[in-house]
């Protein structure tokens, strides 16, 4: 018998910061849903490890930034003795971009940014994202068995390419969103610097993060990896991140390769940048000749531009649902039959270098 959603026991959440006007923030937010419950708080690292076996949360909300026993280490205990969803709170600053980048790394489900001042926080902002997060963390705890939550690098899964491809990709366009930034740092450095085509990346952040990882990405890669700019040509073996807070679109009426264009149009959407707005411009503007690729992530952006890309007859892959943090954004592209493949994260680096293999560099 299957229990209704109603009926299902609340996510419990432990919130650790050692600012208490912080804590008493994040515990409004959580409490403000009524299928999430506040089980508890600690100021420090070192009160958190002693609070989770005894309050057993579901999902954890963590500071980066503590005195004493930080968050990165509090973190990595965690994995290593009580194994659970983690959501990181970071400030929006370069050090904290990079700390966050580290925790991901380490095993932390998602992160949320917070403002250097607690008087800016933008309350109302935050809570939804923070609420669908821990939803997410804690739908995923269940699913995965805690296999997402550690450091412990994948398992390649054997080959299933097949010969018979389309038209070689002239260009590829990656979607992704919770668990993205994990995938890609294992994607992009399996790639060759003499990769034949540019690649576009949508993946979901707030301002102030795309550039570290942009440069965090480029220091792992043999491609080159860069933080887009308005009117970027685009060239072979460079990789173009779109910058958080501005849409990134393809153009080809004045130059074949296609150049780059950022704007802020339009302001309704639920994403900026937009992975549906990034591929769309990449299947008019390209046709047959684009690949897209729909990582782990929640919601539904990048289902309309992969259907784009396969009407227009270009080669579509998607992550399959065993190795994504959050099977959301593949999941959508799935059952509307927008998807050529789908292969386990591990695959995806063969896929785009097994696609664009006879293409030549001009």
């Amino acid at each position: 018998m299957t229990l209704d959603v109603a009926d299902r026991p609340a996510i419990r959440v432990l919130i650790v910061d050692d600012s208490a006007f912080m804590r008493t923030a994040l515990s409004r937010m959580v409490a403000s849903d009524p299928g999430i419950e506040v089980v508890g708080t600690a100021p420090n690292g070192t009160e958190a490890l002693e609070r989770i076996p005894v309050l057993n949360p579901d999902v954890i909300t963590l500071d980066i930034e503590m005195p004493g026993l930080n968050g990165l280490e509090t973190l990595r205990r965690i994995m290593d003795r009580f194994p659970r969803p983690v959501i990181m709170v970071s400030s929006v600053t370069e050090k904290g971009a990079s700390a966050t980048f580290d925790a991901l790394d380490a095993g932390a489900f998602d992160y949320i940014p917070k403002q250097l001042s607690s008087a800016s926080l933008d309350i109302l902002h935050l809570r939804h994202d923070l609420v669908a997060k821990i939803r997410a963390a804690a739908a995923a705890r269940r699913a995965s068995n805690y296999d997402f939550f550690s450091s412990k690098p994948p398992q390649a899964a054997a080959s299933d390419i097949r010969d018979a491809d389309p038209s070689p990709p002239a260009i590829v366009a990656i979607g992704s969103s919770t668990g993205g930034p994990r995938a890609l740092q294992e994607i992009l450095p399996a790639l060759p610097s003499d990769l034949s085509v540019p690649v576009l990346i949508v993946q979901h952040m707030p301002p102030g993060f795309t550039g570290p990882f942009a440069q965090r990405l480029n220091g792992l890669c043999s491609v080159t990896v860069r933080e887009a700019a308005h009117r970027d040509i685009l060239r072979p073996g460079v990789v173009y991140v779109a910058p958080a807070g501005t849409h990134m679109a393809v153009d080809r009426s004045t130059d074949s390769r296609g150049s780059l264009s950022l704007s802020s149009h339009p302001e309704k959407c639920l994403h900026m940048p937009s992975v549906d707005i990034m591929m769309k411009s990449v299947a008019e503007a390209f046709r047959n000749l684009a690949m897209g690729v729909i990582l782990t992530g929640m919601g539904s952006d990048g289902a309309e531009g992969m259907m784009a890309i396969h009407r227009h007859g270009g080669l579509t892959i998607g992550q399959d649902e065993a190795s994504c943090i959050v099977y959301g954004m593949p999941r959508v592209c799935a059952e509307a039959g927008a998807l050529t493949r789908v292969v386990p994260l591990s695959q995806v680096p063969a896929q785009i270098m097994h696609a664009t293999r006879s293409r030549r560099r001009a």
